[in-house]
C-alpha cells in the first residue's frame, strides 16, 4: 500500500497539471449547472462531472490512449464519482480525516519526486491554471480514500501459514522475476446477482470478445465496454510481477503469448477478459539476505472519550519525555494499548511488509535509537523507536515473507473490489443522467 499511496498521489499530481485552463474555467461560470446524480444526501452536479471528464480526457490524450464515445465516457466518469462520493460519506460518518500536517508531508513528497520545492510546485501548478486550493483538496481526498481502504479492507486481510505452504507448493516458479503487462475488461456483477443478470453480463462479455477476435484494439473495446475504473486507460494494469497479478489473471496469463486474449473468465466480482500485452524478465529475483528491523512502539487508541486530538497531544507529551531522557520501555508499559506493552513495546524483529504501511514508512525513516514523530495508522496513534537493524540470511524466510505479501496483495485487491461493490449496492443513488 505504501507503493499504492505514493504512486496514486504522484499520478494525481501529474494529472492535475493537465486540468482546465483559466479561459475554459471562465466559460464554465456562465454555464447552467444542474444535478446529474443524487448519492444518499449529497449531489453531483454537471459542472463537477464536466470538470472530471475534461481532466481524464486530457490525461488519456497525453498518454496516447483511446477514449470511448463521449456519452459512454460521461457515464463511466459519473459512476466513478458516485463511488467516490459514497466512500467520502463513509469516511465522514466514521470521523476519518486527513490533518494539515499529513497533507503538507504528502505535498512535500510530490515536490521531492519532481525534484522541485513546494513553492516551485505551487508556482508551476498556478502557471498551468491549476488552483492551489483545489490541488490540495484533490490530494487530501486521495489520501483519505487510501486511508479508508486501508482501514476497511487491507487491515482485515489475514494470510495463514497453510495458504503460504499451498502457494509455494503450487507455484514452484514463483519469484522468477517475470513481469507481465496485462490489460483487462471487467463486467461487474452486482452482489447476489440473479442468473438473468449473469446471463446479460455474459452476452456483453461475449460481444466484447467477438470484437477483440475480429481484430479490434483491446484498448478501444475496454474503453467502451469495461466497468473497471481503469477502462479509460485501455484497462492496462501496468507492468507487474506475474505473482502479484490477481490469481485469476496470473493463471490465465501463464497460458497466453504476448498479444493473445483470454476467454471470458468468471470471478465473484463478475466477468473478465484479459490480454497479455507483453512480458519480460525471468531471472531469479531478490537477495539471499533481508534487512530486518527491531522496533518498539507506544500505541494510543481513540475512543468515545479520547479524541484524535487528545491522543495525538498525549503522545507528543510522551515523546518530549523520551527525548529528554525518559525510559521508552517504562512509558510503553504504563501507556501503550498494544499487547506489546508488557514487553516495553518491543515488537521483535520485523521483515518488510510485517506492519501496516503508515507504520512501516515512519519506521523505515528512522535511524537506530531515533524516536518518530506521532504516527497515525488504522490501529491508532503511535510513537516508534528503532532499536537496531540487521541483515539476516533468510532464503526460506524471504520466500515465505514474499509469498505472504503476494497473497495479502491478491486478497486485498479482491476484497476491495467486493467491498466497493457492496458499498455501491447499499448506497441510495438517483442517476439523473441515465434518466435523461
Amino acid at each position: 500500500m505504501n507503493r499504492f499511496l505514493s504512486h496514486t498521489i504522484f499520478a494525481l499530481a501529474v494529472s492535475c497539471t493537465a486540468m482546465i485552463a483559466p479561459s475554459m474555467a471562465a466559460s464554465r461560470v456562465a454555464a447552467v449547472d444542474r444535478i446529474v446524480a443524487v448519492v444518499n444526501s449529497d449531489v453531483i452536479t454537471s459542472v463537477q462531472l464536466r470538470d472530471r471528464v475534461e481532466q481524464i480526457t486530457r490525461q488519456v490524450q497525453r498518454q496516447g490512449g483511446q477514449l470511448p464515445p463521449a456519452d459512454v465516457l460521461e457515464r463511466q466518469i459519473l459512476e466513478r464519482l458516485i463511488i467516490e462520493q459514497a466512500q467520502l460519506q463513509l469516511a465522514r460518518e466514521t470521523s476519518l480525516r486527513v490533518d494539515d500536517a499529513t497533507l503538507e508531508r504528502a505535498i512535500a513528497r510530490i515536490a521531492e519526486n519532481n525534484r522541485i520545492s513546494a513553492t516551485e510546485l505551487r508556482a508551476t501548478l498556478e502557471r498551468d491554471g491549476v488552483s492551489w486550493s483545489r490541488f490540495r483538496d484533490e490530494i487530501r481526498t486521495e489520501i483519505l480514500l487510501t486511508r479508508l481502504r486501508e482501514r476497511e479492507v487491507d487491515s482485515r486481510i489475514v494470510v495463514t501459514d497453510a495458504e503460504i505452504d499451498n502457494f509455494l507448493q503450487n507455484n514452484p516458479d514463483a519469484f522468477s522475476g517475470s513481469e507481465y503487462l496485462v490489460a483487462h475488461i471487467l463486467m461487474r456483477a452486482p452482489e447476489s446477482a440473479s442468473p438473468e443478470q449473469i446471463a446479460r453480463l455474459r452476452e456483453r462479455a461475449e460481444r466484447a470478445l467477438s470484437r477483440l477476435r475480429a481484430g479490434e484494439a483491446f484498448g478501444r473495446v475496454a474503453a467502451d465496454s469495461s466497468d473497471a475504473p481503469d477502462s479509460v486507460n485501455g484497462g492496462s494494469l501496468g507492468w507487474r510481477e506475474r505473482d502479484r497479478l490477481p490469481a485469476l489473471y496470473a493463471d490465465a496469463a501463464r497460458d497466453l503469448q504476448p498479444g493473445q486474449v483470454s476467454p471470458v473468465l468468471r470471478s465473484a466480482a463478475g466477468l473478465h477478459i484479459i490480454q497479455l500485452v507483453d512480458k519480460r524478465g525471468g531471472a531469479a529475483a531478490g537477495p539471499e539476505q533481508l534487512e530486518q528491523t527491531r522496533a518498539r512502539h507506544i500505541l494510543i487508541k481513540t475512543s468515545e472519550v479520547l479524541s484524535d486530538t487528545d491522543a495525538e497531544a498525549r503522545l507528543r507529551a510522551l515523546r518530549e519525555r523520551i527525548v529528554n531522557g525518559g525510559d521508552f520501555a517504562e512509558l510503553a508499559k504504563a501507556n501503550s494499548a498494544d499487547l506489546s506493552a508488557a514487553r516495553g513495546g518491543d515488537l521483535g524483529w520485523l521483515n518488510p511488509g510485517d506492519t501496516v504501511p503508515e507504520f512501516e514508512r515512519a519506521m523505515n525513516a528512522l535511524r537506530p535509537g531515533e524516536v518518530s514523530p506521532v504516527v497515525r495508522s488504522p490501529f491508532g496513534w503511535h510513537l516508534i523507536q528503532v532499536m537496531e537493524r540487521r541483515l539476516q540470511d533468510v532464503t526460506d524466510e524471504r520466500k515465505r515473507n514474499a509469498a505472504r505479501n503476494i497473497l495479502r496483495d491478491r486478497k486485498a485487491d479482491e476484497a476491495y473490489e467486493d467491498w466497493v461493490r457492496q458499498l455501491r449496492d447499499s448506497t441510495y443513488v438517483e442517476n439523473r443522467l441515465e434518466r435523461e
